[in-house]
């Protein structure tokens, strides 16, 4: 079990199935860009935003444009995604005040994303509203001062690497999903297969908010 008083959600492959339209978006910008796979395979890291991504494979003055470019493809293909099991039904039982979706994805994205399945966040923060993202724990910590909650009075899920290392160094307890990586690859105080595996009820004691049982755990 574990004890918290607000959860922070990260989006895609957490809370939305969006791996394989980010797959096809960034096969045809490299096309674009004449980006070989094997370069561009070596440079996507999931959770990480794409500006950082993008940095690495082009010039600093192309960055912007091509940021433009690859947000304008995945914000086309939006209405092809679908929520992850469990998604609806753990933000159905959660209070307006108890939670928030912390993302990589520009905010044009995600709110792109988010009305595309029908899912509302009270709070979004974006890669848009921190300096530095994931695996930086700026988007966590942002994400924790907007809900009101210290970082480590929250609890993080997350399906990446990236976006877990994100909720540890912010002091977070974290919740992995295996939706994305293998259970062995994700380094969290529980591992499910996905949000279906995760209740949230009032919590018994410590004078937290929520007590979160992830069951069946996979690690």
């Amino acid at each position: 079990m574990i004890l918290a008083d607000a959860l922070l959600f990260d989006m895609d492959g957490t809370l939305i199935d969006s791996g394989p339209v980010v797959e096809e978006c960034w096969a045809a910008w490299a096309r674009e860009y004449r980006i070989g796979a094997d370069r561009l395979s070596g440079v996507l890291a999931h959770g990480v935003p794409a500006r950082q991504m993008i940095a690495r494979l082009l010039p600093a003055d192309e960055v912007d444009a091509a940021l433009a470019r690859i947000e304008a493809l995945e914000i086309e293909r939006a209405d092809g995604l679908e929520v992850l099991p469990g998604t609806r039904e753990l933000l159905a039982v959660l209070p307006d005040d108890g939670w928030a979706v912390v993302t990589s994805c520009t905010r044009p994205l995600a709110e792109a994303r988010l009305k595309a399945v029908g899912l509302d966040a009270p709070v979004l923060v974006c890669a848009d509203d921190v300096e530095h993202g994931k695996p930086d724990p700026a988007p966590y910590l942002l994400g924790a001062r907007l809900v009101g909650v210290a970082p480590q009075r929250c609890a993080v899920f997350e399906d990446a690497p990236a976006g877990l290392a994100a909720g540890r160094a912010a002091g977070a307890r974290t919740v992995a999903v295996a939706t994305t990586a293998a259970a062995a690859d994700l380094d969290a105080d529980a591992v499910v297969a996905d949000l279906s595996a995760v209740e949230v009820g009032p919590a018994p004691a410590d004078g937290a908010r929520f007590a979160v049982h992830a069951s069946p755990t996979l690690r």
